[in-house]
């Protein structure tokens, strides 16, 4: 076991983030507008279809008609408050397909996500895989929500090859619509009733990589029913992280919301990354609510800072979190099976200044080994923060 003043330094690390411009270069955002362009290639619009955004009006609970997809906690009893429920997708800005299999295609989710809007699918009632040949990435001015709606049915797949979905308010290729990308409160992404298979960012350094299968800075995001498997992102490095999900710079800190979602799940479906083998973050808040996140891996080596003669990263088995302030919620969820090289087979949490707060609620964290550290009385876990992790009804093990 490593000394207690070796474990405060393994843990401490300083992430900078680059700023955004100081003046826009592109035209300022307007909420409301409807930027988008003619859909082609399998991508059809409803006439006058502009609702369904969420927000008032919205459905608490909307359910696919022909939903198989099976996500989540089944037996998780977390309350969702209103603004991390599914978005009613029941008047979609855009249809990706025509109703068969081959009217999904990969260019038509590039061009969807791109236009924005409520996007919904319409593949045939068959489960159906889309092969993505690119990555799908939001544009900044159109929105300002874009919501993506598998239906149950849907799998996106990077094919081991790439990574799947991408937004950043501060990528100049995406468009800035604030002066101060780093801190604005759109575009709000959505992914919900969705599978999110085989991505892979190995070699994406921008922001610091990570994100196999999402990533994320600025704006806000959600995940709703939704399931992320064997996804990858680089073996090793002292502060990249997030096989499924990377995630940067939500709009006054607020959280990012995973609801009845699930992360691996069986044997071989984990993912696989340096640091956080599900969910990975720098001063970003997080509730994850009635979910499961199983059999993931941290697999680098020498910490964070790196060790001297070592390439750094092995921490937070399922989760990795670092930065100042910041809050993680997990409730009515099970982590299980997950491991690390280093510290915190389940979860990594260090607040650089000590003010990060954890809450466990409700939950089951088991068998999450940590090869080289974690904070004693908490199994699995690695903490620095205000205090130690609060537990309610919940059992570590």
């Amino acid at each position: 076991m490593t000394s207690l003043a070796a474990l405060l330094v393994l843990g401490v690390a300083t992430a900078t983030l680059p700023a955004c411009a100081p003046n826009d270069p592109a035209p300022a955002f307007e909420a409301g507008s409807s930027a988008s362009p003619t859909p082609t290639g399998g991508q059809s619009e409803a006439p006058g279809a502009r609702d369904g955004l969420g927000g008032p009006g919205a459905s608490t609970s909307p359910k696919p008609a022909n939903k198989v997809l099976a996500a989540g906690n089944p037996n998780g009893k977390a309350t969702v408050p209103a603004e991390a429920r599914a978005v009613d997708t029941s008047k979609p800005t855009r249809t990706i397909g025509t109703g068969t299999p081959a009217s999904c295609t990969s260019a038509a989710v590039v061009k969807a996500v791109a236009a924005g809007g409520v996007i919904t699918f319409n593949c045939g009632p068959a489960p159906v895989t889309i092969k993505m040949a690119a990555t799908a990435k939001v544009r900044n001015a159109n929105g300002p929500k874009v919501v993506l709606d598998g239906g149950g049915t849907v799998t996106l797949s990077g094919q081991g090859q790439r990574r799947i979905l991408y937004m950043n308010t501060c990528d100049e290729a995406q468009g800035y619509t604030t002066s101060h990308c780093q801190n604005q409160d759109h575009p709000q992404l959505t992914v919900q009733n969705l599978t999110f298979a085989d991505g892979n960012s190995t070699g994406e350094k921008a922001e610091g990589g990570g994100g196999g299968a999402i990533f994320v800075r600025g704006g806000r995001l959600k995940v709703v029913n939704s399931r992320f498997v064997r996804n990858r992102c680089d073996r090793t490095g002292p502060d990249l992280g997030g096989a499924a999900i990377r995630v940067l710079s939500q709009y006054e800190n607020k959280p990012v919301y995973v609801v009845g979602s699930t992360f691996g799940g069986a044997s071989g479906q984990g993912g696989s990354c340096s640091n956080g083998g599900a969910l990975s973050s720098i001063g970003v808040s997080w509730v994850v609510l009635n979910s499961v996140l199983s059999h993931n891996e941290a697999i680098g080596s020498g910490a964070n800072p790196a060790k001297s003669g070592t390439p750094g990263g092995g921490s937070g088995g399922a989760i990795y979190c670092d930065g100042n302030e910041f809050t993680v919620r997990i409730a009515g969820t099970i982590i299980e099976n997950n491991k690390a090289n280093e510290g915190g087979g389940a979860i990594f949490f260090v607040s650089n200044n000590r003010t990060g707060t954890m809450k466990i609620e409700n939950s089951t964290l088991r068998r999450n080994p940590s090869a080289q550290f974690e904070t004693r009385g908490f199994p699995g876990i690695f903490f620095l923060g205000a205090r130690n992790p609060t537990l309610s009804n919940s059992k570590l093990s």
